[in-house]
C-alpha cells in the first residue's frame, strides 16, 4: 500500500530528513559548489524560487549569494527547520505545493527557479512535470534559469537484493530503502528501524516516484523556450540546467 508524497514526509522522512543528510553546513557547501561550478552569479537582490526546499541545503546558499528566496515545501516540520537557521537571510518560506509555486509570486519575476534533490519525480505524472515547466518559463525573466536534480529510475533497473539500499545508519537508527519498479514509476519503500527505551522498532511507508527520462525532461523544456546550458550525472542523480530564450512565448 502507497500512501501520498505529502503524508510519506509528513508521517515518515520529515522528522528524520536531518539526520539522513547529515552535517547542514556540509550539505550547503555542496550545493554551494555546484553553483559556483555552473558559474553562477551573485544574486544582487534578484528573486529565486525554490521548489521542494526541505530544510534548506539550497536556499541558504542561494541567500549567502544575494538572492531573494521563495523557499516552498510541503512539510511543516522541513520549513520549522528552515526557519530555525533563517537568522537575517532574505529567505520566506511558504507551505504550499511546488506545483502551486506561481500563486504566491503573482507579481513578482522571477531570474532563477531550482527544483533539488529528488523533488521532481515527486510530481503524480508527466503531464504534471510539463505544466510545472510551463509555468516557470511563463514565470522566469528572459534568460531567467531553470535547473533541476534528480534520480534517473529510467535507465537502470535493479533487481533481486541490489533493490535493497541503504540511505544511512548508525547507532540508534537504520534507513533502508527498497525499490519495486512499475511501467512509468519506482515505489519506494523507505524502512526504518530505531531503538527507543533499549528496543529496536521498525516503521515503513512507501509512495511512488516518477521514472523521469532526462532527454524527456530536456525535450519538454525546449518545447517551452528553454536551451539546455549544462547537464551532469553523479551516482544516478542527473543535473540539468536550461536558460529561458529571450524571445520565448511559453505554450
Amino acid at each position: 500500500m502507497t500512501t501520498s508524497v505529502a503524508d510519506h514526509y509528513a508521517n515518515h522522512l520529515a522528522p528524520i530528513y536531518s539526520w539522513m543528510v547529515g552535517d547542514f553546513e556540509a550539505a550547503c557547501k555542496q550545493a554551494d559548489n555546484f553553483y559556483a561550478d555552473l558559474g553562477l552569479a551573485d544574486g544582487d537582490g534578484q528573486i529565486v524560487a525554490d521548489l521542494g526546499c526541505g530544510h534548506g541545503v539550497h536556499a541558504v546558499p542561494l541567500a549567502r549569494r544575494g538572492y531573494h528566496v521563495f523557499a516552498f515545501d510541503t512539510s511543516a516540520q522541513l520549513l520549522s527547520e528552515l526557519k530555525a537557521v533563517v537568522n537575517d537571510l532574505p529567505i520566506k518560506t511558504i507551505a504550499a505545493d511546488l506545483t502551486r509555486f506561481t500563486d504566491h509570486l503573482e507579481t513578482e519575476r522571477v531570474s532563477l527557479v531550482v527544483c533539488m534533490g529528488d523533488t521532481l519525480p515527486h510530481l503524480p505524472s508527466i503531464d504534471t512535470v510539463n505544466v510545472l515547466i510551463r509555468d516557470v518559463a511563463l514565470k522566469l525573466v528572459p534568460d531567467g534559469l531553470l535547473i533541476f536534480s534528480f534520480r534517473d529510475y529510467s535507465t537502470h533497473e535493479l533487481t533481486g537484493t541490489d533493490r535493497f539500499i541503504p540511505v544511512r545508519a548508525d547507532n540508534h537508527r537504520i534507513h533502508t530503502c527498497f525499490l519495486e519498479y512499475r511501467p512509468d514509476s519506482v515505489i519506494v519503500h523507505d524502512i526504518v528501524h530505531s531503538l527507543i527505551d533499549s528496543s529496536w522498532q521498525t516503521s515503513v511507508s512507501a509512495y511512488p516516484k516518477l521514472r523521469l527520462r532526462p532527454d524527456s525532461v530536456i525535450a519538454t523544456a525546449e518545447s517551452h523556450g528553454f536551451s539546455l546550458i549544462h547537464r551532469t550525472a553523479i551516482r544516478g542523480m542527473v543535473y540539468l540546467a536550461f536558460k529561458l530564450s529571450a524571445n520565448a512565448i511559453a505554450g
